[in-house]
């Protein structure tokens, strides 16, 4: 059961809707609170592809549980009836609550925050000018330094260091198994808890945030018999630097990966800014866009230009693999029965060393890409180095480019190599036909996707001498 389901036949709270039931409209939109530090932090999901068994050990708000005691609105709700941000209706509870959370954030928000908070909620009547003056006015001095400078709160804030004391004291430690009708839910605690489930039930959906699984429920009607999650798998949530790489966990949230990623590679930030809607960054993991084993996934072919690696684990035993060597075939993929993804561990920047990824959809937010692009280059002395090049969208899986590779390595990154370098790919790639896009489009679109990174990096000399031909 989605916790959408739960909210509206269960607990009987209609103000969520259901819209798209695949995280696209954020008609669905509630938020999470978990504790952090003596406070709460709230986080906007979409309850239409979350499981309700993923809810335990958090609280949950809806739209309906915002009027205080004495029925007066929210300062969000009355911000957007002051200024006349819904319409229909439909779509308000859904920008209510990312709004909501968007308030009770550590930061100001700014027009183009308060843009990225509303990316995942759709409104075919307002044309969003309202909502986002209604988003600026609540926001404005409500960071959260600013709760305890006297500026006016909310209960949310008000109470947030009882509601963390609540929230903790429902932590039992025990692992959740819930089983009910021939279907079965895990929870494991720890990475070993984790081994130990998987060999007992080696053919489990294992969960890492469920954004894409969500939609073998609401859109496939698949019964899912025995689902793992790594929601309580703390250990496996953490990011840290070591031995010169960014080790990221397989659980780790898109939200809370993408500013450490950004800091080392600004174009691996503005791919995951664009990947989904907050709503899905909130949920979504790394470890789970590459464990599906989707051939247009957005993160592996920035992993494979950056020879990132995965740990993989069955039992007690650990190996390491080449991302570039995970993918095997159309969502088939390297784990064994029982095995899966620990981390995935990024290598940091050398000295010399460029990097570029470049989606291409038909949409800027929430768009599934049409093409992906990745391209890192090291050059000593105005000559390749060493060179990565890696597409998605362009084959049955995510792929590395070698025989392109091969054509620029060791010589000069000029306009006439690269140019050979472009033909190159036109036979190493046979790409398909499909609702997205043409197998003749995908083709141009690789080619300049690599003209594009040429032009990028190369010396301003060889720069003009291409744009000219161009």
């Amino acid at each position: 059961m989605t916790v959408l389901d739960y909210l509206r036949t269960v607990e009987k709270l209609s103000g969520t809707k259901e819209g798209c039931a695949e995280g696209d409209c954020g008609a669905c939109t509630v938020v999470l609170g978990e504790p952090a530090g003596d406070g709460v932090k709230y986080r906007a999901v979409n309850a239409c592809i979350m499981f309700a068994p993923a809810l335990d050990g958090k609280q949950i708000v809806t739209v309906e549980h915002l009027s205080d005691a004495g029925g007066a609105p929210h300062p969000v709700q009355q911000a957007m009836v002051e200024h006349h941000a819904s319409q229909c209706g439909f779509c308000t509870p859904g920008f209510v609550m990312s709004l909501f959370a968007l308030h009770h954030a550590a930061t100001p928000a700014d027009r183009t925050e308060v843009n990225d908070a509303l990316a995942g909620n759709l409104c075919r009547c307002t044309g969003y000018r309202p909502i986002a003056d209604a988003a600026l006015a609540v926001c404005e001095g409500w960071a959260a330094d600013a709760f305890t400078a006297g500026a006016a709160v909310d209960a949310f804030a008000a109470g947030a260091a009882g509601t963390a004391r609540r929230i903790r004291a429902l932590d039992t430690r025990d692992r959740l198994e819930l089983r009910h009708a021939g279907q079965t839910w895990i929870a494991p605690r720890s990475v070993a808890e984790l081994s130990e489930v998987l060999l007992l039930h080696p053919d489990a959906v294992l969960l890492a945030g469920g954004t894409d699984v969500g939609l073998w429920v609401t859109k496939q009607h698949r019964v899912l018999e025995t689902i793992v999650t790594l929601d309580a798998v703390d250990d496996m949530a953490a990011v840290e630097e070591a031995n010169g790489m960014l080790r990221i966990g397989a659980a780790a949230l898109y939200e809370d990966v993408l500013e450490r990623l950004a800091a080392h590679y600004p174009d691996f930030g503005i791919l995951l800014r664009r990947l989904g809607s907050r709503q899905i960054r909130n949920r979504g993991t790394i470890g789970g866009n590459i464990g599906n084993g989707s051939p247009i996934g957005d993160t592996p072919p920035v992993l494979i230009a950056l020879d990132a690696t995965v740990v993989l684990r069955r039992d007690s035993a650990e190996r390491v693999l080449p991302v570039a060597e995970f993918f095997l075939g159309y969502r088939r993929t390297a784990l064994a029965p029982g095995e899966f993804i620990v981390r995935i561990d990024v290598p940091l920047p050398r000295p010399g060393e460029q990097f570029r990824c470049y989606k291409v959809a038909k949409r800027f937010d929430q768009d599934i890409s049409a093409v992906c692009g990745a391209f890192r280059v090291e050059l000593v002395d105005g000559r390749v180095h060493d060179i990565r090049v890696a597409f998605g969208g362009m084959a049955a899986t995510p792929v590395r480019v070698v025989a392109v590779e091969r054509a620029l390595l060791d010589g000069a990154w000029t306009e006439a190599r690269v140019r050979t370098a472009m033909d190159v790919l036109d036979t190493a790639l046979t790409p398909i036909s499909d609702m997205r896009a043409s197998a003749d489009y995908r083709r141009m679109v690789a080619r300049n996707l690599l003209c594009k990174f040429f032009l990028e990096t190369a010396s301003p000399k060889a720069r003009t001498r291409l744009e000219n031909a161009a």
